[in-house]
């Protein structure tokens, strides 16, 4: 049963809140890093987008927070479904917003690669189930809907980011719901929470420069995992 959810678009410091909510307790903390790890959760969110009934229990099953895309991109229905969840939206400057999504969440599509690594590319796409179930993932729950796939389009995609922040702060009383950037620490985050504030540094993870490398690994588990799961089957005798 989630107990918190983070409505802030991805890049805002939703890892760095998923991390602080494990400290405080309100951990595991469901983030896209969790459904590029495992395929399955892939395709119930692409099914979600493709008209699927969601099983939001299911979904979240043993979590009792989410943050980040996809789960920002269905606010309006996590939210009724979990009444009783305290609300956190993330937020930074519009254009530093747009700035970190294009080099980062957004490059590959903005800024397709060139020459060999175009090459390597499709091939990876072409050989993996799990990375086209991806991809068409994130194009179906956050891109198009979203953004009308208007992604190199600066005004457009800040204006998106704008909006959002502005329906859902008309959405939600300020008892349930937090704006909350990650420069402001643990004091207003542990206050809206009900915990008690740890003595350790609030959490500073994912910066631009550190998301390849944070991400590598799960984008070689979604190219890789249909192979590691292949067996060979036996031959009847």
């Amino acid at each position: 049963m989630l107990q918190v959810i983070g409505i802030g678009f991805a890049r805002t410091g939703t890892t760095s809140l998923r991390s602080a909510l494990g400290t405080l307790g309100l951990g595991p903390c469901y983030h896209m890093l969790d459904v590029m790890s495992d395929h399955r959760r892939v395709r119930q969110w692409l099914d979600i987008a493709r008209g699927a009934e969601p099983d939001w229990d299911r979904v979240f099953d043993g979590y009792r927070s989410a943050v980040d895309w996809p789960v920002a991109a269905y606010w309006r229905e996590l939210a009724d479904a979990y009444p009783d969840a305290k609300l956190v939206l993330t937020v930074r400057d519009p254009d530093s917003w747009y700035d970190s999504v294009r080099k980062t969440i957004f490059k590959i599509r903005i800024d397709p690669p060139r020459g060999p690594a175009r090459i390597g590319a499709r091939v990876a796409e072409a050989l993996s189930p799990d990375l086209r179930a991806f991809l068409a993932m994130t194009r179906e729950t956050v891109e198009q809907p979203l953004f009308d796939d208007r992604l190199a389009d600066r005004a457009y995609m800040t204006s998106a980011f704008t909006r959002h922040i502005e329906q859902v702060r008309a959405a939600f009383p300020a008892g349930r719901l937090l704006t909350f950037q990650a420069a402001d620490g643990w004091a207003p985050l542990c206050e809206f929470l009900g915990t008690p504030v740890p003595g350790r540094p609030f959490p500073r993870d994912n910066s631009s420069a550190d998301f390849r490398r944070t991400t590598a690994p799960y984008f070689a588990r979604l190219v890789y995992g249909p192979l590691l799961r292949w067996t060979p089957k036996r031959r009847s005798r």
